[in-house]
């Protein structure tokens, strides 16, 4: 089944993010090899040069790395995944910070939003 994109990003960009976060969640493992470009692009429904141009962008990020001839490996370097988690987590919070102050809340009071939900989420994780 083909991956869902949204009009409003480039499809290699949306592409690039998904593959990242598999990478990040360890879907793919560090050392791993990755499908091959043409596997990929028919698994998301693109054409292989999209997939091509989303993985450039992700070696790019130093997440992953080719062996000429060999195909596409994911790094084992642990400062790049670092890197690549914050970078996801400071752009998640900053839609999320769009997103409320959009509500007409005041950035000032989203710091103790976030920590009465997080409070919130411990409470319902102990009586489960």
């Amino acid at each position: 089944m083909a991956w869902s994109f949204d009009a409003d990003r480039p499809i290699f960009q949306q592409i690039a993010d998904i593959l990242t976060a598999r990478i990040l969640a360890g879907q793919y493992a560090p050392g791993e090899k990755l499908p091959a470009v043409r596997e990929l692009a028919l698994e998301a429904g693109v054409n292989p040069n999209t997939m091509q141009r989303a993985l450039a962008d992700v070696e790019a990020q130093g997440l992953v790395f080719t062996r000429r001839g060999d195909g596409r490996y994911v790094s084992k370097e642990e400062q790049a995944v670092q890197k690549a988690r914050q970078q996801s987590a400071a752009r998640y919070m900053d839609e999320m910070i769009a997103a409320l102050t959009a509500l007409g809340i005041a950035p000032g009071d989203i710091p103790g939003l976030v920590a009465a939900h997080l409070k919130q989420g411990e409470e319902k994780r102990r009586t489960v």
